[in-house]
C-alpha cells in the first residue's frame, strides 16, 4: 500500500530528524566503538577522538543552517571511508562495529541531500507564486525605430 507524500514541511522535518539521528549514532558509535567494544589497543584509544568533530555540526542541524547541511554531506565520506576500509581489515566485533557506521553514514548523506533539495525547492515553490502576485504585468516592447538616411543634395549643373 503506497503512503501518501508528506506536507513539504514535514519532508524537511523527518530529513531533518534523520540526519540529527543518524549524527547522534555516530557520535555515539565512534566513542563506544573506540573505548569499550571493540577499541584498537585494550582499555580504549584516542581514535576516539575522531567523534569530536562529528559534535561541531550538531548546533547547526538543529538550527536548520543550510551551509551546515552541506558541508556535513561532504564531510560525512570521511567517516564512510573509515568505515569501508575498518569492514575490509578488521575481524569480529570491529567488522560489524564497521558497517553500522558505513549504514550511518549513508543514512546521514542521503538525510543531508534530501534536506537541501526539499528546501531549495520549497523556496522555489514558494517564491514564484509571490514573485507572480508582485510584479506587474510587462510593458509592450517599444516599436522599431527606422533610422533615416540622409540624403545628398542634388549636385548643381
Amino acid at each position: 500500500m503506497p503512503s501518501l507524500p508528506l506536507h513539504p514541511a514535514q519532508d524537511v522535518a523527518a530529513t531533518r530528524w534523520l540526519a540529527v539521528g543518524s549524527l547522534l549514532g555516530l557520535i555515539v558509535l565512534c566513542l563506544a566503538w573506540e573505548l569499550w567494544l571493540a577499541p584498537l589497543r585494550p582499555g580504549g584509544s584516542w581514535l576516539a577522538l575522531k567523534a569530536l568533530p562529528l559534535a561541531f555540526p550538531l548546533a547547526g542541524l538543529l538550527k536548520r543552517r543550510m551551509y551546515t547541511y552541506r558541508w556535513v554531506s561532504l564531510v560525512v565520506w570521511l567517516y564512510f571511508t573509515e568505515g569501508v576500509v575498518r569492514a575490509w581489515s578488521d575481524t569480529g566485533a570491529g567488522r560489524w562495529l564497521a558497517l553500522v557506521e558505513i549504514a550511518l553514514c549513508l543514512a546521514l548523506f542521503v538525510a543531508c541531500a534530501l534536506h537541501v533539495r526539499l528546501r531549495q525547492r520549497h523556496a522555489r515553490g514558494s517564491a514564484a507564486p509571490a514573485a507572480a502576485a508582485s510584479t506587474p504585468a510587462p510593458c509592450p516592447p517599444p516599436e522599431p525605430v527606422i533610422p533615416r538616411i540622409p540624403r545628398e543634395p542634388p549636385c548643381p549643373l
